[in-house]
């Protein structure tokens, strides 16, 4: 079975409750009408209810079977009204602005997340990876120990180290440029901990350079270090080293030859870039010139999960990162 079969029959187990905030947009329609088709979980759409089930109708999904929630009506609200406003306070949030607040989608979608109404959010379609991410850090909050937000592809390759194709992950990919050492321990600590619960297997953690050990050295490669040593201390049950090139990451052959005497060497599945250009790039070269499939990007750090699809998303991508967030909700 390959890994996108898997994260929907895992799914489908769960029956997650998951809150589409665009559901007037005609990609997230098809999504939830396929989510619909194949009892994946159990959507939760957010837009005016005449114009949501008329759409499910086009995608041929089940609009009466749908829950639907209108996000511009007040009557009965206060509650997110006070969660938005107890969690902002500090930043000088008041009734009244939390209030129009509770009226954006993606807002209220964050605000269902944070108050364990329901088990996820997928948006970004329409609004945009910032304002999901900004939904999140309002409404949902960091998980303990992970102080900022980052992003994952899951990379399905094919075989290149034995029989089987392979699920990579790639971190951070989207939302942060220049991550500091500190910040790299912790974006590697998230893409760890979701790996285990989306790919269901155990993280073999890589921090990757343009040195191998020691063969070079720079600001880039030190800050690769610190960052390696802190993560030692945040995850210590975790295979992990660096700094390491990629071919010594993936490859045992070139690992016996760079790095003889790492863990990791070869085995590696989670690959942590240094900046976002490294990342961005790998992803898309991997993607276009070697066959591989991505699904995401996936936000990792937070206390519940809020995923951001590409702005213009297809549904299929949707229904992938549906699946996932499901997977990311225990």
């Amino acid at each position: 079975m390959g890994f996108l079969e898997d994260i929907r029959r895992r799914a489908r187990d769960r029956f997650s409750r998951i809150v589409f905030p665009e559901g007037e947009d005609a990609a997230t329609l098809g999504a939830v009408a396929q989510i619909q088709d194949e009892g994946l979980l159990h959507p939760v759409l957010l837009g005016d209810p005449s114009a949501v089930r008329d759409g499910l109708v086009v995608a041929r999904g089940d609009p009466d079977s749908a829950e639907v929630l209108d996000p511009r009506r007040m009557e009965g609200t206060g509650r997110y009204v006070d969660a938005l406003v107890e969690r902002r306070r500090a930043k000088g949030m008041t009734v009244d602005q939390a209030r129009r607040y509770v009226r954006d989608p993606v807002i209220r979608g964050a605000l269902m997340v944070g108050s364990q109404e329901v088990d996820g959010s997928v948006a970004g379609a329409v609004h945009g990876v910032d304002e999901v991410l900004r939904a999140a850090r309002w409404c949902v909050g960091m998980a303990e120990g992970i102080r900022i937000l980052s992003s994952a592809f899951y990379m399905v390759v094919p075989p290149f180290r034995g029989p089987e194709a392979e699920v990579l992950t790639f971190t951070d990919v989207a939302v942060v440029p220049d991550p500091t050492g500190v910040q790299l321990g912790q974006i590697a600590a998230a893409a760890a901990a979701a790996r285990r619960k989306v790919v269901g297997d155990s993280p073999t953690v890589a921090f990757l350079s343009y040195s191998t050990k020691g063969s070079s050295d720079g600001p880039s490669v030190r800050k690769v270090r610190e960052a390696m040593e802190l993560f030692r201390d945040m995850a210590p049950g975790v295979p992990a080293d660096g700094e390491l090139q990629v071919d010594a990451a993936l490859s045992d052959e070139v690992a016996r030859r760079k790095a003889r005497h790492s863990m990791v060497g070869g085995k590696a599945n989670v690959l942590v870039f240094p900046d976002l250009d490294a990342g961005n790039i790998a992803y898309q070269l991997v993607e276009r010139l070697r066959g591989g499939e991505a699904v995401g990007p996936i936000v990792q750090g937070l206390r519940k999960p809020c995923n951001a699809v590409p702005l213009g998303a297809s549904s299929p991508e949707i229904v992938n990162v549906a699946c996932v967030t499901a997977l990311m909700a225990e």
